[in-house]
Order: structure tokens, then C-alpha cells, then sequence
């Protein structure tokens, strides 16, 4: 590159000394064939750089998910080109613009900045017991274990006893095992929405957790709070150890049933449930749930909360609210014999009891379902599923005064967290109630039954109808089936999925889900609350579902009417109203609209103004502009400024009466031309040839008629300014030149006192194409040739170019467009250099100046370049 540089400085008219011409042809061609290279390369880099802003500006609308590695991706591939563009602009002009280096380190430090993962709370301590646990400690403890706590110490309810492993143990357990770079170069490399590489990636990192060993001082904090507990309640308890993430329970974003939680654990198998649970932040479900609501991995660390294990006989979860209506304050209460898993599981479809409020607590109804199944703890460890029969399955899993004790503590609990709550609870053989978690309940508006009857009446086929409407909604889409994981990786976009059982891990398709259908679950569980997160309608106990639905049938799902009708519903679908966008208020949309204050906007628009400086630029999109304008700006003064020899390039052969020589940059020629003659049939260049046909299209039939006034004023210009005078001696005076490559062409012109410059680029990828174009000279005094400038100016912008006027010269500038409209463009440029010259002399005759007007516009339309008319204006002889 060095000896590039003193090659250039040798070549350049700002490197060598005055009229100093280089002897060497072949040594310009070289020099120049590097400096094209260059311009190319800044060309594509800018192109890259240009596709992910448009990437993260698509993104920035929140209407479709993404995750950390989307957006650190797009910022390293906007850095990359954008690093590279000042590079390469280096190479066209050493030295010229090294500011933008500074520039460009100063906007990289501002992104890391925004980059920077949040710092975590500090936890001072390991494991905490449950005892000395509040709301306060939801950063260092997790939300869930955090309410717990809470409620436990504050409210006096019952909470089986405990402790937490807090993030303290987290980060030490990822730090001595060197885990979280590793995961991270994953999780980058990887794409979260294809289903297929998830699944491979959570396998992948879910085992380097599995294999690393916990830390020694983490294993012994663990087994000595698990001794305190056994001097608590005797030796040789179990206990359930659940996830308690960051961000976990909290408002918006439950990740119900998303981690693992692992029951009845003994002594011996601590520190194995432990590991499943860190590992469970990298499931299938858990990592597309994060994905899907924009929440940063980096942000989440996973605490876990070990319970004494309560033997429930019956539990479920209620809720202190309907959650499908604002309106409705009565408590809904799911029951289910056996541990809570079934419920929120999905197994079975639950007993519910609904109790009103006012004007005292009071139940209401209550649907008693058939539960056929239960899971219970095994004596030593572990659970096992039961299947329930006879009298045992149809009897209410709760009495009317256990019902209406639930509901106190329900409204309980409203009270004290200022809204409605989701709560998990458990009843021992004692018959004592016990509180097992509690969240914020997220509300739904739905129509009801009644109301969308009478909204929307439709002939449709109704092909079931029943369930629970456990997300309110319209949905259409064909039916597929999930009944194994596997099923995930094949569930395509917009489908109605369609399942025996509710299971959690089936939320990792929901974000491409139409509807959810499935024969048994309720409202309460896990599934049917991330359906409702992510606005989806969902209908749960729907019996017969899978038997009667067939694989591929287009559906509508009706979850407000809990209708399942054949074919598209036009009638529903007009109810259909789009909800909030999934990513917006989420922290990596957040992280990504910070990044993009330093990337996206644009402050240096005009390339005319003082300010559009190198020491200027304030973002990437900023250098991005300033780049691009000064290497085109570079390229154009190269080739208009230096004064090629004669022997490096060939005459063209051709019918006009004027000289054309032609440079061979690179690849602009069909082959090797001998001699000091090239045919048109041997040139390949495309814009070249654009501009060619342009200049040829329409015969030139000599000066337009000059009055006397005009012919004057052409005498008195020649007299001033002998430099027009075409009769001096130069041997370039008569010639105009052509440097082409396949794709690139420079055009350096005069015509008698005219001047003109085409620098263009055309090619298949459209953001690269570009011409640049300087118009300027004439025989007639300033005035006309400012009103000729005018007239040239406004059918260049009629036909879409960015036209400048300065004095009677004319800039104009044309970007982004593909081949075939570039070539088009190009043909008019053409036709306007050759047909415009000594249109000055008429500009003071208006009738002269409109003939002249109309011809030219008439044979631009005939060129097929559009009709300029409604944007030039008639007056330009004025």
C-alpha cells in the first residue's frame, strides 16, 4: 500500500508538480486499476453496512422477535464495513481523511458502552434461609423465592420451610467452570429462530453445565443449609427444589413452566438437581421464550428455592381475578388430586371453583371434571404418575370451606401486592394450605360467549365446540399436530397447534402459532398463561380435538366463543385486531434502539454545506455518507483532472464527427485489441454503452438559428476568454475520453466551449450504482448559460437525480438504482450532452428556447426516459 501511495503521489495532479506528465502508461493504468479496486471494495463495504442498518431499523419496529445475537451480529457487521469503507477511502486519498479513524474508535467505545451488560446486585452470601427473605431480594434471590419470602415473614402464611442458592452461587458455579465465554461465542454463532439448530444448540450447552462439577464452597453451603433444615423437621427429608430466575414471576414476563423444577429430592441428589436447574435456563423453551419477549441472556441469573416437601392431597392454582376479564373480581380456584403438576402441567383438565366476593366471600359455581390422573411422591424420592378410576377420579378435589379459604387468601395477597396474583398452593395431610409461589396474574380483555354470538353470525361449519377459553382471540391457520418434541422442529409459521395434553415445552413454538387447541389443560396452566402473554388464542379441554381435527385442515379457532369452525371465517377475521408489539419495552429492544442512536441517524445530508466535515460525523451512518460523496468525489477528479497520454488508450471507431478515445481500465474491452483502434462491437462496458446509445440516438442537426444579439455575445465570450478558444493548440482539444471497466465508466468532455463529466458506476447490485455528473461552459454570456444550466438542471431532477446549481455549471448526482433504470438514466445523459451544447445562444428568444424545448423533451420520451414536462419549467429562458 506504501508503494501504492508514492505511485499515486507521482501520478496525482495533487502529488506532482505542475504540468508534470507521467511517461509511463502502463504504471497510470496500474496505479489506477489499484485505485479502482479500491473504490469497488468501499462500494460493497458500504452496501454491507447499509443492509444491516436497514436489518436493525426493520427490527427497531418490535413487530417480530430477536435476541442479543441479532443484535450484536448486525453492529459487528456494520462496524466491520463501516472500518472497512475508511480504509479504503484512505487508499484513494492517503492521508486525507485519517480523522475518520478517530472518529470511527470514538462512536465503537459509545456502542460497548451501551453493550456493557447490567450489573448484577451482589449477593453477600450463597444461600440464604427462607426465613430472613423479602420482596427487596428479588435481584439476588429471583422474583419467585423473593415473594415467597415475603409472604412468609409478612403475612404469615404457610410456606414450607427452605433456603435459596442465590446468584452469588450462580456466578461462582460459571466462573470456575469457565462457562459463560463459551456459551456466549454459542449463543452468537447460533440462529434462535430456526428451530432445529435451538434444539442442537440447548442440547450443547445444557451438557457442558450438566458435566461441570459445583464448586466446593458452593456444595458445602448448599449441604449445610440442608442440615439445618433436617434439625427443622427431622432427619432424611425431601425437598422440592424449584428455578428462581432474575426476571422469573415478574410482571409481563411469568416464564411459566419454562425451567425445571425437580420434587421430592433427598439428601444424596442435592447437588445433581442443582445442575438440572442452571441447565435448564438453556432449554429448547426457556432460550425461545427469551427470544421471543427480548430479554438479554446476560441479564438472567438462575437461583434456586429448596422446599420441604409437602405431600400434597390435593392443589392447584388460582387466581384472584378472571383473568379473561377486567370486569370479573370473583376468585378462580383449579384443583386437582395429588401434586400440582397435573394442573400445571396440563395432564388433566382440573375441578374449578369460582367464589364470589361480594357481598361476602361466597362460591358461586363449581365444575367438578373427571381427573383420571395423579402424581404423587414416591416414599424415598422422586414422584410417579397414578392413574385415578372409579369414584375416586369424579369427586370434587376440594370441599366448599377449603374453596372459600383459598379465596381469602387469594384477596390476601391481592391486597398486598396492589393487583391481581397467580398463585400456586398445595394442601397437606394435615389439611393445612400452603402457598408454593405467587406472581402478578396478567389480564386479558375477552368477548364472551354471549356477546360474539350475537357480534358474529357466519354459516361456517362448526366442527367442535367446548373447552375453556384459556387465551381470548381469533385464529386462523391449517391444523398440526405436536405429540413429541420432534414435532417442533417441523411446526411451520402460522399453523393451529393441536395437542392431546398443555404441555409448558409446547410454548416454544408459540410465536409462530395461529391458535392453540389441545383436549386437556385449563386456564391455569402454564401453557395456556405464556398463550396469554403472547396474545394467542388458545382453547384447553377441548375433548376430541386431536381425533376430530385433521392434519393440514385450514381452521378458524374462535377461543371467545370456544368454537372451532371449518375454513377461513372472513366474518371473525374482521374482528381481528392487531395487540401490542411483542418486543417493545423488552430489554434487548431497548439495548438495540440505545445502539442504534450511534449507528442509524443521519446528520450530514448536505455534501455543499460547511459542515459536511470528516471531524463531523457523530454515527456510522454519518461516515457511511461522508464516505461514499468524497470517493466518488476522489475518483471523479482523478479522471477529470489528469490528462491522458495518447498511446494508453485506443481511438474509437465510429460515425460521429468527433474524436472518442477509450481507456481500458480492466475488463471494459471483449477481448485484446490490437492496434490504435477499437470498434464499438469490441467494448463491453456497460454504462458506456448506455451513455453511447444516448449520444447516438438522435442526430444532431447543428447550432439551433443565433440571432445577432446571440452571435455577439459568442464574439465577445471568445474575445475575453481565449482559453474557450477551440482553435488553440492542444493535442486534447478535439478529444473526448472514455475510462471504462465492465461496470465503471468516466466520461471527460468538451465540446467546442462546453464542458461535461459522466463518472458512473452500474452493476447487479443496485445500492452500489451511482452517477455523478458535471455540466458547465458555453459561448454566451453568464446569463444564458445560467438559464441553460436551469433548463438542464430541472430535467435532470424531473427524472430523479439530485441536481445542484452553482453559477452556469450543473452537479448531479443519481444513486441506488438498478441496471435497467441506471442505463436508462444514462441514455438521457447521453442524448442532453451532445443536444444542449450551444443552447445558450437562444435562452433570450423565447420562441427559439421553446422549439428547441419541446424537441428536446419529445425525443426524451421517445428515448423512453419519461416525461420531464410537469418538473421543467417553461420559463427557463427568463
Amino acid at each position: 500500500m506504501v508503494a501504492l501511495a508514492r505511485l499515486l503521489r507521482k501520478i496525482l495532479p495533487w502529488g506532482r508538480a505542475e504540468g508534470e506528465i507521467p511517461s509511463d502508461p502502463e504504471a497510470l493504468r496500474a496505479a489506477f486499476r489499484a485505485r479502482y479496486h479500491s473504490f469497488r471494495l468501499l462500494l460493497t463495504a458500504n452496501t454491507r453496512a447499509l443492509e444491516a442498518m436497514s436489518e436493525m431499523e426493520r427490527a427497531s419496529r418490535g413487530d417480530r422477535p430477536f435476541g442479543m445475537s441479532f443484535v450484536r451480529a448486525n453492529l459487528t457487521s456494520v462496524s466491520v464495513n463501516v472500518f472497512r469503507i475508511i480504509k479504503h477511502l484512505d487508499e484513494l486519498a492517503p492521508g486525507k481523511y485519517r480523522v475518520l479513524f478517530t472518529r470511527f474508535r470514538e462512536i465503537q467505545d459509545r456502542i460497548q458502552e451501551e453493550l456493557a451488560p447490567h450489573p448484577l446486585a451482589e449477593a453477600d452470601r450463597m444461600v440464604y434461609p427462607l426465613s430472613q427473605v423479602d420482596k427487596h431480594m428479588a435481584d439476588i434471590v429471583g422474583s419467585k423465592m423473593a415473594n415467597l419470602g415475603e409472604i412468609r415473614s409478612r403475612l404469615n402464611m404457610r410456606v414450607p420451610p427452605g433456603f435459596v442458592i442465590s446468584t452469588k452461587a450462580y456466578r461462582r458455579f460459571m466462573e470456575t467452570n469457565q462457562l459463560q465465554v463459551e456459551i456466549d461465542r454459542r449463543l452468537q454463532a447460533a440462529k434462535p429462530e430456526d428451530m432445529a439448530d435451538l434444539y442442537a444448540l440447548s442440547t450443547s450447552i445444557q451438557q457442558l453445565i450438566l458435566r461441570a462439577p459445583v464448586p466446593e464452597d458452593v456444595a458445602q453451603e448448599i449441604q449445610a443449609a440442608y442440615q439445618e433444615l433436617e434439625k427443622e423437621l427431622g432427619e432424611g427429608l425431601t425437598v422440592s427444589m424449584r428455578s428462581s430466575a432474575l426476571a422469573e414471576d415478574a410482571a409481563g414476563t411469568s416464564f411459566a413452566g419454562q425451567y425445571r423444577s425437580v420434587l421430592n429430592v433427598n439428601k444424596e441428589s442435592l447437588l445433581e438437581a442443582y445442575r438440572e436447574i442452571l441447565a435448564s435456563k438453556y432449554n429448547v423453551a426457556a432460550m425461545a421464550y427469551r427470544h421471543n419477549r427480548g430479554l438479554r441472556d446476560e441479564d438472567i441469573a438462575m437461583c434456586v428455592g429448596c422446599m420441604a416437601m409437602v405431600q400434597a392431597v390435593s392443589s392447584g392454582v388460582m387466581y384472584s381475578r378472571d383473568p379473561l376479564s377486567i370486569r370479573d373480581r370473583s376468585v378462580h380456584i383449579n384443583a386437582a388430586w395429588g401434586l400440582p403438576k397435573a394442573v400445571v402441567d396440563g395432564t388433566v383438565t382440573p375441578d374449578l371453583f369460582v367464589v364470589a366476593r361480594d357481598p361476602g366471600l361466597r362460591l358461586l359455581r363449581s365444575e367438578i371434571r373427571t381427573k383420571d390422573k395423579a402424581f404423587v411422591c414416591y416414599p424415598q424420592e422422586g414422584v410417579c404418575r397414578l392413574d385415578l378410576a372409579g369414584e375416586k377420579a369424579t369427586m370434587p378435589s376440594l370441599t366448599g370451606e377449603q374453596a372459600l379459604e383459598l379465596a381469602q387468601l387469594a384477596v390476601r395477597l391481592e391486597e398486598h401486592y396492589g393487583g391481581p396474583q397467580d398463585i400456586e398452593w398445595a394442601i397437606g395431610p394435615d389439611g393445612q394450605i400452603y402457598v408454593l409461589q405467587c406472581r402478578p396474574l396478567q389480564q386479558l380483555e375477552s368477548k364472551g360467549q354471549k356477546e360474539v354470538a350475537r357480534e358474529a353470525q357466519t354459516s361456517s361449519r362448526v366442527l367442535l365446540a367446548g373447552g375453556a377459553t384459556a387465551s381470548p382471540g381469533v385464529g386462523v391457520g391449517p391444523v398440526f399436530k405436536v405429540q413429541k418434541d420432534a414435532d417442533l422442529l417441523r411446526f411451520p409459521q402460522g399453523a393451529v397447534l393441536v395437542a392431546s395434553q398443555a404441555l409448558p415445552r409446547w410454548a416454544a413454538v408459540l410465536s409462530r402459532a395461529a391458535a392453540v387447541i389441545t383436549e386437556h389443560g385449563s386456564v391455569t396452566g402454564h401453557l395456556a398463561n405464556v398463550a396469554r402473554e403472547f396474545k394467542v388464542p388458545a382453547l384447553m379441554g377441548l375433548a376430541k380435538a386431536t381425533s376430530v381435527l385433521e392434519e393440514g385442515r385450514l381452521l378458524t379457532v374462535d377461543a371467545d366463543a370456544r368454537k372451532v369452525y371449518d375454513g377461513r371465517v372472513e366474518e371473525l377475521l374482521a374482528e381481528i385486531q392487531s395487540g401490542p408489539l411483542i418486543m417493545e419495552g423488552s430489554p434487548v429492544y431497548k439495548t438495540l434502539h440505545a445502539v442504534m442512536t450511534h449507528v442509524t441517524p443521519l446528520n450530514l445530508i448536505d455534501p455543499d454545506s460547511p459542515l459536511f466535515r470528516a471531524d463531523k460525523c457523530r454515527t456510522f451512518h454519518d461516515i457511511t455518507r461522508f464516505a461514499h460523496e468524497k470517493s466518488v468525489e476522489e475518483m471523479f477528479n482523478f479522471g477529470k483532472a489528469y490528462r491522458f497520454p495518447e498511446r494508453t488508450s485506443k481511438q474509437l471507431l465510429c460515425d460521429v464527427p468527433m474524436q472518442w478515445w477509450v481507456l481500458d481500465l480492466e475488463d471494459g474491452f471483449s477481448g485484446e485489441v490490437e492496434g490504435r483502434f477499437v470498434r464499438l462491437e469490441q467494448i463491453r462496458s456497460i454504462p458506456m454503452l448506455a451513455l453511447w446509445e444516448g449520444i447516438t440516438a438522435v442526430e444532431w442537426e447543428g447550432p439551433p438559428p443565433v440571432d445577432a444579439k446571440g452571435f455577439m455575445s459568442v464574439m465577445v465570450q471568445a474575445t475575453a476568454n481565449p482559453a474557450l478558444d477551440p482553435s488553440m493548440q492542444s493535442p486534447y482539444a478535439n478529444r473526448n475520453y472514455f475510462m471504462i471497466s465492465r461496470n465503471y465508466c468516466s466520461l471527460n468532455s468538451r465540446f467546442g466551449f462546453h464542458f461535461s463529466g459522466v463518472e458512473t458506476l452500474v452493476g447487479e447490485r443496485a445500492p452500489e450504482n451511482y452517477i455523478s455528473f458535471q455540466f458547465k461552459g458555453g459561448a454566451a454570456d453568464f446569463p444564458r448559460r445560467v438559464a441553460r444550466a436551469v433548463f438542464v438542471a430541472d430535467i435532470l431532477r424531473g427524472h430523479g437525480f439530485r441536481a445542484e446549481l452553482k453559477e452556469d455549471a450543473v452537479f448531479a448526482r443519481l444513486d441506488g438504482g438498478d441496471e435497467t433504470f441506471m442505463c436508462n438514466r444514462l441514455r438521457l445523459l447521453g442524448y442532453l450532452i451532445i443536444h444542449t451544447r450551444q443552447l445558450d445562444m437562444v435562452m433570450a428568444n423565447p420562441a427559439t428556447f421553446q422549439r428547441q424545448r419541446e424537441k428536446i423533451l419529445m425525443d426524451l420520451e421517445r428515448l423512453g426516459s419519461g416525461s420531464a414536462r410537469n418538473h421543467v419549467r417553461a420559463d427557463s429562458s427568463n
